[in-house]
C-alpha cells in the first residue's frame, strides 16, 4: 500500500492541521500540542498524535519512510501500531534536548520511552520498520540504505485487532510539516537477528 492508497483508505486517529500529496510524497502538518503519551512520569494523557492507520495483520510488517528535516524540541515522526487508547506502540525519530533520537514508546496502560542519539541521520531519509509476528513487534530503523538497527522488541497479543501506519506530532510548537516518502507492507521478518 503506497502513500496515496493509505491516504485514500486509511483513517486518521486525529486529523492534522493539513495533509496532502505532493509528487508522490505525503506532507503532514501537525497541530501544536499534539502528542501520544499515557501517565508515566509526567502524569498526563495525550492521545491526539496524527496517525494515519490501516488494519495490520497478526503476521505482517509495515515500513514508513520520512525526511528527518525537523529540529525543534519534541518534533517527531515515524510509525505507529494502535490497538486502542491504552495499547499502542510508536517508533521513529524525536528531537530531544537539541538532538535527533531514534526511539520507541510502548504503551500498555502506561507509557515507557527509550531513545538513542542519531545525529548523523539529520537531513536524511529515515525508514522505520515494525514487524509483527506471534506475540511480538520487532522495530528496526535506518537512514538511507544503511544496515537496519534494532530499536525495540515489544509485546503485542497475537489476537489484538491492531491498525498501523505513519504518525507525527508537535508537542511544543506550531508549524511542523513532515514529509513522508513511503509506506510499505510486507511479510514479517523471518528472525530477530
Amino acid at each position: 500500500m503506497d502513500l496515496a492508497a493509505l491516504l485514500d483508505t486509511g483513517e486518521w486517529t486525529t486529523p492534522p492541521a493539513a495533509a496532502g500529496l505532493d509528487g508522490g510524497r505525503l506532507l503532514v502538518t501537525a497541530r501544536e500540542g499534539s502528542d501520544a503519551w499515557r501517565h508515566t512520569s509526567y502524569g498526563f494523557v495525550h492521545d491526539d498524535a496524527h496517525a494515519l492507520v490501516a488494519p495490520l495483520g497478526a503476521s505482517e510488517a509495515v515500513e514508513v519512510s520520512f525526511l528527518l528535516d525537523y529540529d525543534q524540541q519534541f518534533d517527531q515522526a515515524g510509525i505507529i501500531i494502535r490497538v486502542d487508547e491504552e495499547t499502542w506502540i510508536k517508533a521513529g525519530v524525536e528531537v530531544s534536548d537539541g538532538s535527533p533520537q531514534v526511539g520507541a514508546v510502548v504503551t500498555h496502560g502506561s507509557s515507557d520511552w527509550s531513545v538513542a542519539p542519531v545525529l548523523e541521520w539529520a537531513g536524511r531519509e529515515v525508514t522505520v520498520r515494525a514487524s509483527r509476528d506471534g506475540d511480538a513487534v520487532t522495530i528496526r530503523a535506518r537512514a538511507g540504505d544503511e544496515q537496519w538497527r534494532l530499536v525495540r522488541v515489544a509485546p503485542l497479543a497475537p489476537e489484538a485487532d491492531a491498525r498501523a501506519g505513519l504518525f507525527c506530532c508537535a508537542p511544543s510548537r506550531a508549524g511542523l510539516t513532515v514529509t513522508f516518502t513511503a509506506h510499505r507492507r510486507s511479510a514479517p521478518d523471518a528472525s530477530l537477528h
